[in-house]
């Protein structure tokens, strides 16, 4: 292993699933959306057409094969993306990144904000296993929250928030789950890729995450930060009236439901989407 790509210490399996575990779903003729356990990849880019693709985050602990076998099952043997894009550094959005660039030598590019927990300099926050929700919350202690460092492989986004290898598209700033958060849209069709801004399951409910009942709902529980930002972000998120999204857990909703979710959970974030009580929570509930 290259020394200057690591995991951090607390970095394992984690035994958590879905039904949708191991499917993929064509959500446009140039975005796919492949679940590994709990947790959505996405690849940005047509495989048709074979002009070269992105990865948008990295998935579970432990899961570089599958994603290699997908990503080859789909673009053919030998391919690799262009870039991977990191919506955030959580456990389970860079859980194969250091495979993954081993194997594919890729440049990985993520927020500035982000970049203390992917350079090995800053810890995330200890989930909160004390918040208000279902049995994954009261699991969350196992999950890691250590940095990984991915050395000269990471690159800032650009300033003018357009995305390196992804003409068309531009991300936006949407902290609150973690502070340099992104979210990725693409105005031409007005799709999104929220990663955990917003998600479409109840993710704190080891039920609803088992048949992935669907629902929007705010950012996870147990790792969210700073619920007013979080808030801010999806408001901003709202107002793109996006047509179809994939998000970080859950499947890709589009149409009126989205719509409507969206905007319920905008009107109702305090009730749908902040705990009542918890490490993080902000003192917005009377």
């Amino acid at each position: 292993m290259d020394k200057q790509l690591q995991y951090g210490d607390d970095y394992k399996f984690i035994p958590v699933t879905s039904i949708t575990s191991g499917m993929g779903m064509e959500v446009s003729p140039d975005v796919y959306c492949y679940a590994i356990q709990v947790v959505n990849i996405c690849y940005v880019g047509s495989a048709v057409q074979n002009s070269g693709f992105v990865l948008i985050d990295a998935g579970m602990p432990g899961s570089a094969e599958k994603i290699i076998a997908e990503t080859e099952n789909r673009f053919g043997a030998g391919s690799r993306p262009k870039a991977i894009i990191l919506t955030h550094g959580h456990f389970d959005h860079v859980g194969a990144i250091v495979e993954l660039i081993e194997h594919w030598d890729v440049p990985v590019f993520a927020h500035e904000l982000e970049f203390p927990y992917l350079t090995g300099k800053k810890s995330y926050p200890e989930p909160d296993a004390t918040v208000e929700g279902g049995l994954v919350a009261k699991m969350s202690p196992m999950f890691p929250n250590e940095p990984v460092q991915l050395g000269e492989h990471l690159r800032k986004l650009p300033e003018d928030g357009t995305v390196p290898e992804m003409e068309g598209w531009r991300f936006i700033h949407t902290p609150g789950h973690s502070p340099g958060h992104i979210s990725l849209f693409r105005e031409e069709d007005r799709t999104l890729i929220a990663g955990d801004a917003f998600v479409t399951v109840r993710q704190d409910s080891l039920y609803k995450v088992l048949t992935q009942q669907q629902e929007i709902n705010g950012p996870p529980r147990y790792l969210t930060t700073d619920w007013l930002a979080a808030w801010e972000s999806v408001k901003k998120l709202q107002q793109l009236n996006p047509s179809m999204t994939v998000t970080g857990h859950g499947t890709p909703m589009s149409g009126q439901g989205l719509s409507d979710g969206l905007n319920k959970l905008v009107q109702d974030f305090e009730q749908i989407a902040i705990p009542d009580y918890g490490r993080f929570v902000n003192r917005l509930k009377h």
